[in-house]
């Protein structure tokens, strides 16, 4: 428990907490403006007794009414709405009250107005909504209520505002409601406060201590369970940190085998590199080779052409001879046989044999040189033939060397390409080590110092394998393991000291809570005590005897104060409904108001009809005691309001007296003359 709790719970328990010093004040004036059956009426009050008179009906208790809506009271006559209390063709209603704000040594009982008078009213609209104003500024009822507790007025209570019917009510409320509203009524109710939250308080520290003692026998058994999973987190501890060594080795042992892969394969990059020259200079010089096949595979192919050409031109000549020949031949055959034929001829044959001689010589001449530019031009066929037999060779083993030439350099381009995809290859290979070594360079860096290993990674992933599944087998075993040992072991030490706390401070608040009930109880036993004799006195008054008395004083909730009264010289008996009659119970009631009164704090009280069931006799025995009380009230103000005609009187009560003319109320004030 905190150290400010601690100093609370030592510390002494006061008779009652010191408040500022309390300035009296009281109602200068009521203002009543369409309320009921006032059209408009200023009721003016004075310190002492203000007797409020008048006929059933006339509007008495409308006044105390209109009070007590102004202070802000829940009641309202038969359970109305406040809107009903609007008088009959009205829209809104305000009552005021004037406060009187005279300053006291300096000081004003309503601090934060400066004006001698202070007027709270309350606005009720037909509408259904009503305001509360202080000196005609807005304001909330929680300030209302804050206002007149200064003052010790609370206006719910029936011992400080009794409407009419309520001194049946004071009498039929259970004896523990009774000493509720005394103790309210005379400022005893701090003393019952302070007991309460006393209670509050140890039960709360009783509650806390077994949850204690539960929290300490969980927290032992939790600690032993704990201390187990502690003992196997050690040993997963060991694990752990032998995985994360080998991790780390596994890391170093990648990054030497990365490294490894790339010298090795910069170093069949260098090999790759010379062999691609090497072949790059063989398919230079197989180009050059294949080009200069190319130009005299050209030009032989030229060569052969013209050959060819030569030799067709050949044999056409030679065509042509031989057909000529063949012509001449048989034309030299058909002469023949003409000449044959002219020998039989007589007439002309000497010139006709002469110009066929001729021609016949001529064609032999002619068949003759044919047959030899035949025999020349069969010989050059020949010649032509063979030379383009021999070119043709010569051009296909052109073609051949060139094809092979040009087929060696294809074959080593291709080897190139290969040998340069193999460059590349281990170039991006190259790119990808030093890749995977710069992406691994961060773990390696967290993994320093370098752990120098002949392992193979896979050699190393098998270990951490193994150990994987060690791990794995305690995988239940939580990473929080020794935070909550060492938590629930700090907590159970923690919790020991809070108990030995608490219990330290149970018996601190146990002494304070029997001082506090202790000074409830003197205060009571003395109130009971002081108000004893004014009972009785009052109740001599109507020929009766009686006493008050405190009941169940050790037990707060259960104590009560019970009236006791017997009429006529009977013993005096519980004041209930059935062994009193209503006059009687009335004479009882108003005899315990009466002898609370000069303990009472609040400076304004008031009385309705309080004797409306007493006789005649009672009622005046009774308006004698309560002058005789006003009397002894000194700045109290009191409210008394009854229909009966008053015999009895004193100088000093301001009686008003009330009438209904015309549908409407009417206030008097009534002015007592004194004998000389």
């Amino acid at each position: 428990m905190h150290r400010e709790a601690k100093q609370k719970l030592s510390r002494k328990a006061e008779e009652v907490s010191e408040e500022r010093q309390r300035y009296p004040t009281r109602i200068r004036e009521i203002i009543l403006e369409n309320f009921m059956s006032y059209e408009y009426a200023r009721i003016p009050l004075r310190e002492g007794l203000n007797l409020i008179v008048g006929p059933n009906g006339s509007g008495k208790s409308s006044i105390l009414l209109a009070m007590s809506v102004a202070l802000g009271q829940a009641y309202t006559e038969r359970s109305r709405k406040l809107s009903d209390l609007i008088r009959r063709g009205k829209q809104i209603a305000r009552v005021s009250l004037v406060f009187e704000n005279t300053e006291r040594d300096g000081k004003r009982p309503i601090p934060y107005s400066k004006s001698d008078t202070f007027m709270l009213s309350r606005y009720l609209r037909k509408d259904g909504t009503y305001w509360f104003e202080a000196d005609y500024r807005e304001i909330d009822k929680a300030e209302v209520t804050r206002l007149l507790r200064e003052f010790g007025i609370n206006p719910d209570n029936i011992l400080i505002i009794m409407h009419q019917g309520m001194i049946e009510e004071l009498g039929s409320v259970s004896p523990q409601e009774r000493l509720k509203l005394v103790e309210e009524a005379v400022g005893f109710s701090e003393y019952r406060e302070k007991i309460q939250l006393s209670e509050r308080e140890l039960n709360s520290l009783v509650t806390e201590e077994s949850s204690l003692l539960q929290l300490i026998e969980n927290a032992n058994q939790a600690l032993e369970y704990w201390k187990q999973i502690y003992q196997r987190y050690l040993e997963k501890k060991g694990l752990l940190e032998h995985r994360a060594l080998l991790e780390r080795e596994l890391l170093w042992s990648q990054e030497s085998k990365i490294s490894r892969s790339i010298s090795q394969a910069r170093e069949k990059l260098e090999t790759k590199k010379a062999v691609l020259e090497d072949m790059m200079e063989e398919r230079d010089a197989l180009l050059k080779k294949a080009e200069e096949s190319y130009t005299s595979l050209l030009d032989k192919q030229t060569e052969v052409k013209k050959l060819f050409f030569t030799l067709v031109r050949a044999e056409k000549e030679r065509s042509a001879n031989t057909a000529t020949a063949l012509i001449s031949k048989s034309l030299i055959e058909e002469l023949s046989s003409i000449l044959k034929q002219l020998n039989s001829l007589e007439k002309g044959r000497e010139k006709l044999e002469e110009r066929l001689e001729y021609i016949n010589s001529k064609l032999q001449s002619y068949l003759e040189e044919s047959e030899r530019k035949n025999s020349e031009l069969s010989k050059e066929v020949s010649s032509l033939q063979a030379e383009v037999a021999r070119s043709e060779n010569m051009l296909k083993a052109m073609i051949e060397d060139y094809i092979s030439t040009r087929v060696k350099g294809e074959v080593l381009q291709f080897r190139i390409k290969n040998i340069e995809s193999e460059i590349k290859e281990l170039e991006r290979s190259i790119l990808q080590y030093e890749q995977e070594l710069e992406e691994l360079r961060p773990k390696l860096e967290q993994a320093m110092p370098r752990i120098d290993t002949s392992r193979q990674p896979y050699e190393i992933a098998e270990e951490i394998k193994l150990v994987s599944a060690q791990l794995q087998k305690m995988q239940d075993i939580p990473d929080e393991a020794e935070k909550i040992y060492t938590t629930y072991a700090g907590n159970l030490e923690e919790l020991k000291v809070r108990l030995s706390q608490l219990q330290e401070n149970k018996k601190i608040l146990l002494e304070e809570l029997r001082k506090r009930k202790e000074v409830w109880r003197n205060a009571l036993i003395s109130l009971v005590e002081e108000i004893q004799p004014y009972y009785q006195a009052v109740l001599s008054a109507a020929d009766a005897t009686g006493f008050v008395k405190l009941e169940n004083e050790e037990d707060v909730e259960q104590a009560g104060l019970q009236l006791y009264v017997g009429f006529r010289g009977t013993a005096p008996t519980t004041l209930d409904p059935y062994t009193q009659s209503g006059g009687e119970r009335s004479v009882a009631l108003v005899a315990f108001v009466l002898s609370l009164q000069s303990k009472i704090v609040s400076p304004i009280r008031a009385m309705d009809e309080f004797d409306i069931h007493m006789d005649p006799r009672n009622r005046e025995a009774m308006f004698r005691m309560i002058l005789a009380q006003m009397k002894k009230a000194g700045s109290s103000q009191y409210i008394v309001i009854t229909p009966s005609l008053i015999t009895v009187l004193d100088k000093n009560a301001h009686v008003i007296t009330v009438q209904a003319v015309h549908g409407r109320s009417e206030v008097r004030e009534l002015v007592t003359k004194t004998k000389e």
